[in-house]
């Protein structure tokens, strides 16, 4: 089963909308100017230059007196297309003069290893540093805004910046319409438009500050962001820092992206050991996804003791929680006696719970189940509505189910044509008893299929190369009579020992014809 790292942060937040807006480096390169009017005589819209017919004389912007324009109407446009986010009075850009007295505190603030709040010692994990450069526990910078008593630096009075988990939330937003851009398929992650990738360098830069101060979900997704590539360039190294700051202070989603990068090995050295650990901190505090990672590798053995029946406790842990990778998998150790008592009305139980959150690979178990009456009541019918579940997902075995039960009309009427039309679909994605019957059919001709000898030999050599008994006999037949192929009885003779090999009787006759001809 795939393992998934942390995806989900974003998605309890709704998209904002794309809009225009100046790149962020132009921004702050237009903020840190000292002259409140602006130097470039170019309309910040429609970029006209002053002195041009269209513009004779640009009027620069009465509150930041930063950016010029040419007309109202482009003053307008411009501020409806960003400007209104970014326009800073000039008296909030003046920089704070400090005093003597504060300027001491700056070179002495936190030099003995101490938060002047709390005055516990500082960690790495648990510091954050303000504006102002003075460093602090997170935890206590936290209690500030909590409070709103003190919204300024407790040594310089500087004003604290937005709370962390305001920027985090402006990060979300950030993220989630980029996302839906990346969905719609309108761009790719690794290459974003001008609009969506300022969004996520807004994005980056809150995402950050938010880390900065302590907060761990910020961190969690800074990890994120780095090991995905996300608007930036993939480093797993990097990522694999902010996962740890994170882990480190007991977050369980940062605790199993750390899982995860030590079972793949991205930035690290690959530990199966590691992984485990890491998945067992996230498990125990009741995380779906880490349960149901655990449960893999105890079943295999990987990093830890194999046992069935740690397992299944795991799986049961993450099942309980809507897991459906876990549901699927606690249904097969139900169905095969493994690390539980062998129940196949437990097993149908669980890979029902799966197959109705529409995991494909359990509609095809529910279709196996109801096709051989186990743990519920026989029915092809039933059995084919499952499997035509599975198969419109392009479940492969599910289409080739399918395409067998059409064929032999069990359950469902027969069509020679829907049946071939489920085979071909499984046989082009290389299900080898797919590939078989669509032998069968090119040679015989049924349904919507044309009649090919040629065609036959084709797909029952597909067939045959994936160790496909009957599909090798008929491989043997194909040379044998030369069918398609050019006639060989050396060819036959191979084919058939193949098949014959694998205890087809048909097979071993024919090839003890062939050798006393």
């Amino acid at each position: 089963m795939p393992r998934e790292t942390l995806s989900c942060m974003c998605e309890s937040f709704t998209n904002s909308r794309d809009v225009h807006v100046t790149p962020l480096s132009q921004m702050n390169k237009d903020i840190t100017k000292k002259h409140s009017t602006p130097e470039s005589k170019v309309c910040g819209n429609c970029s006209t230059t002053e002195g041009s017919a269209s513009a004779p004389k640009l009027s620069a912007c009465s509150r930041c007196g930063l950016v010029a324009y040419c007309s109202k109407a482009c003053q307008k446009a411009h501020w409806k297309n960003g400007h209104k986010q970014h326009c800073i009075a000039k008296a909030d850009r003046s920089p704070q003069h400090q005093n003597s007295l504060d300027n001491n505190r700056r070179e002495t603030s936190s030099a003995d290893g101490k938060c002047s709040i709390c005055l516990d010692a500082l960690t790495d994990a648990s510091t954050t540093t303000l504006s102002c450069a003075h460093v602090f526990h997170g935890a206590c910078v936290a209690e500030l805004h909590k409070f709103g008593v003190q919204q300024v630096c407790p040594l310089c009075r500087t004003p604290l910046n937005p709370g962390p988990e305001k920027r985090f939330e402006e990060a979300i937003r950030s993220v989630m319409s980029v996302r839906r851009v990346v969905e719609r398929r309108m761009a790719s992650w690794s290459t974003l438009p001008a609009s969506a990738q300022y969004e996520m360098d807004k994005a980056l830069t809150n995402c950050r500050a938010a880390a900065d101060e302590g907060y761990l979900p910020a961190q969690c997704m800074l990890g994120c962001i780095f090991k995905d590539g996300h608007g930036v360039s993939q480093n797993y190294v990097e990522a694999l820092r902010w996962f740890k700051k994170a882990a480190d202070q007991g977050l369980a989603h940062a605790q199993y992206s750390m899982g995860i990068m030590y079972d793949k090995g991205y930035g690290v050295l690959q530990s199966d050991v590691k992984a485990v650990q890491w998945y067992k901190k996230a498990a125990d505090q009741g995380l779906a996804p880490a349960q149901f990672c655990l449960g893999l590798e105890v079943q295999d053995g990987r990093g830890t003791a194999q046992s069935y029946e740690e397992a299944a406790r795991w799986y049961k842990k993450a099942a309980e929680q809507g897991s459906k990778e876990a549901q699927l998998n606690l249904g097969h150790l139900f169905a095969n006696g493994q690390g539980v008592i062998l129940s196949y009305v437990e097993a149908v139980r669980c890979f029902k719970k799966a197959a109705d959150q529409g995991l494909a690979q359990a509609q095809l178990k529910m279709g196996s189940m109801c096709e051989q009456g186990r743990g519920v009541a026989q029915s092809y019918s039933e059995a084919a509505r499952w499997f035509k579940m599975a198969a419109e997902q392009g479940n492969a075995v599910a289409q080739c189910f399918l395409g067998a039960i059409i064929d032999y009309g069990r359950g469902v009427p027969q069509s020679d044509n829907e049946a071939a039309h489920w085979y071909t679909k499984a046989a082009a994605q290389g299900q080898a008893m797919a590939q078989y019957r669509l032998g069968e059919y090119h040679l015989l001709g049924r349904g919507s299929v044309t009649q090919s000898e040629v065609e036959a030999a084709r797909w029952y050599r597909k067939a045959a190369d994936q160790s496909q008994a009957m599909a090798q006999y008929c491989v043997g037949m194909t040379y044998e009579d030369g069918l398609g192929v050019k006639q060989s009885d050396a060819e036959a003779a191979r084919w058939y020992k193949k098949a014959a090999c694998q205890g087809h009787a048909e097979a071993a006759k024919k090839l003890a014809l062939l050798r006393t001809t």
